[in-house]
């Protein structure tokens, strides 16, 4: 919390408290093998700790992964309307405590002897708030994905896999999770769901050392391609103007953009975007956009790699390999990593750079 506070990072803090809602729901568990519900004290008080906040966990988790990848993203007051669920059940629980505690002459909602926190009912609807959340979470990453492949030359160095990951998982944990709901409803059973929390406690270590490590920010905003179009200053594109399908004098719109990395060679900035292509050509980064996925049949970000592939290629041809490498050939031409290179020149050329090397060699 105090690096994301330190940091001004949304996303830090987020993580922060899905890290410490992850700690408190395994809690039981793990104070479950240490004797410590077996009785005295600590077992009266833990039955009235809300360790597992079944309705706080999901929403958390889907705010962080929105704060992680949209970098326009601020928290609106409708978004509480998401934590109302986890408030009535924090009442229900002191309403519980108070009852049991010094209203009534003996336990009442206790008398059972098991922690509410493990009624079916509670870990069912858990169960679905954490499904639907995690579903959303997946949207906004499609969403991230596509967003950043529209709109930045470096997508694949800022698409962070790792998050991807986590909630894929996350989700097939969930579906064997509903398996055992159908097979033995029984949850309050520690003993025989410890595959369950050995799994669970993984996949939040898994997230939270991938994201206190990586430093990267979101470069993408969810509403870079949203925002209305207003007037152009330039006659590339006109307000009047329909859609990508309907653009008039299609071929000229290419020309005016490829002449920017034909001429300028906007491609060698390793850090190109969207935003600076519209602001070259005077206009709004959703009409580049429609242009260079009616007009070239492609993404900003294949087409942007596509002149720095060319341009590599070109000095191999020119025989420059001699005097640098392939990564320093690559790096000139705007790549800001090898693997990103190698991928985009595969796809391009449906061969490795060496192998394309080493096949001019031969010749």
């Amino acid at each position: 919390m105090w690096r994301g506070i330190q940091h001004n990072n949304t996303a830090q803090k987020w993580l922060s408290f899905f890290t410490f809602l992850c700690t408190l729901y395994i809690t039981p568990f793990m104070l479950g093998y240490a004797g410590w519900y077996s009785g005295g004290i600590y077992r009266e008080i833990l039955f009235y700790v809300p360790f597992q906040q079944l309705f706080l966990i999901p929403p958390v988790l889907y705010f962080y992964v929105r704060s992680l990848l949209d970098q326009t993203f601020s928290f609106q007051r409708k978004d509480w309307l998401h934590f109302i669920p986890a408030v009535l059940y924090l009442l229900y629980t002191l309403i519980i405590f108070i009852s049991d505690q010094w209203l009534t002459e003996e336990v009442f909602f206790y008398k059972d002897g098991r922690d509410k926190d493990f009624d079916l009912w509670y870990q069912l609807l858990g169960f679905l708030s954490l499904t639907i959340y995690l579903t959303a979470s997946l949207r906004v990453y499609k969403k991230y994905k596509g967003l950043s492949y529209a709109t930045l030359s470096f997508a694949d160095s800022v698409l962070f896999k790792w998050a991807e990951r986590f909630l894929t998982a996350f989700v097939l944990l969930l579906g064997i999770r509903l398996l055992f709901f159908i097979l033995n409803p029984e949850w309050a059973e520690f003993g025989r769901k410890f595959w369950y929390y050995l799994s669970f406690s993984g996949l939040f270590y898994f997230i939270s050392i991938n994201g206190y490590n990586n430093n990267i920010r979101s470069a993408t905003s969810f509403r870079i391609l949203e925002e209305p179009i207003h007037q152009d200053t330039s006659a590339l594109i006109s307000e009047h103007e329909g859609p990508a399908e309907q653009i008039p004098d299609l071929e000229k719109r290419k020309e005016q953009i490829s002449l920017l990395m034909t001429e300028q060679k906007l491609y060698e900035d390793p850090l190109l975007t969207i935003t600076i292509v519209a602001d070259r050509l005077g206009t709004h980064s959703k009409k580049v956009s429609q242009i260079i996925n009616l007009g070239f049949g492609m993404n900003f970000n294949d087409y942007i790699n596509t002149y720095r592939i060319e341009s590599v290629i070109q000095k191999i041809d020119a025989g420059e390999i001699s005097s640098q490498t392939i990564m320093g050939l690559a790096y000139d031409a705007g790549f800001n990593s090898k693997s990103t290179f190698n991928r985009a020149f595969k796809r391009l050329k449906n061969m490795t750079p060496k192998e394309y090397v080493d096949k001019k060699a031969k010749k």
